[in-house]
């Protein structure tokens, strides 16, 4: 345990030491503050690192990770989160972005208890619910996982347009723009499910502000 905590520390170091030898300025200018364009809401699942899959930089997104990516209206870190990236740091993009595997699916598809994160996974077996009539017909549990993966990045991209951080911002300045994406960790691809939402005009009537 000891040699991997040095080890953790000793990485740092040397990730310094080459972040310094490429450009000798670049802490300097991280530490002038930040600007990013894009806030990511993705899974806490340690395969996903949301800078390296998508080639950013530090200082080019800001991250939420839970399990399952989930857009939970009463989860005050998440909204949080949100508000301060949407009106402070005024992004111009937020995406979704679940993966392929992903253990917070696999675990809301079973009948077995998991602890505390019960809970959690009920809003997972809720989208379940929602397409129950769709993810029934599908027979192969891989294939069903992986549907479920892209459907409940779907419902918390609407989970997100519902929310008045976003509609307030709608309203003001006509962004951030909401994509909803998955990541395959076999191959490292990440799929635009194409379910971009710009304003409020895609939603029902019901969960619309008229401010």
């Amino acid at each position: 345990m000891e040699k991997l905590y040095r080890k953790l520390l000793d990485g740092n170091r040397e990730w310094v030491a080459k972040k310094l030898s490429e450009d000798p300025a670049f802490f300097k200018r991280l530490a002038k503050g930040q600007s990013p364009p894009l806030l990511w809401i993705g899974c806490s699942d340690s395969r996903v690192p949301a800078n390296e899959i998508i080639n950013a930089r530090p200082g080019e997104v800001f991250v939420h990770r839970n399990i399952a990516n989930m857009v939970v209206h009463a989860d005050m870190n998440m909204l949080s989160v949100l508000d301060f990236a949407v009106q402070l740091l005024k992004v111009k993009h937020v995406i979704v972005c679940g993966h392929y595997g992903c253990g917070g699916i696999l675990a809301a598809m079973s009948n077995r208890q998991h602890g505390l994160i019960d809970n959690w996974l009920r809003n997972i077996k809720d989208v379940y619910r929602l397409h129950q009539q769709e993810l029934d017909k599908i027979k192969d549990k891989k294939k069903k996982s992986r549907r479920l993966v892209e459907l409940n990045v779907i419902e918390q991209v609407l989970n997100l347009c519902k929310t008045s951080t976003i509609q307030n911002a709608w309203k003001e300045r006509n962004y951030p723009h909401i994509h909803g994406w998955v990541y395959d960790i076999a191959n490292g691809v990440i799929k635009d499910l194409e379910v971009s939402v710009k304003n409020n005009t895609d939603m029902s009537a019901i969960y619309r502000f008229d401010i």
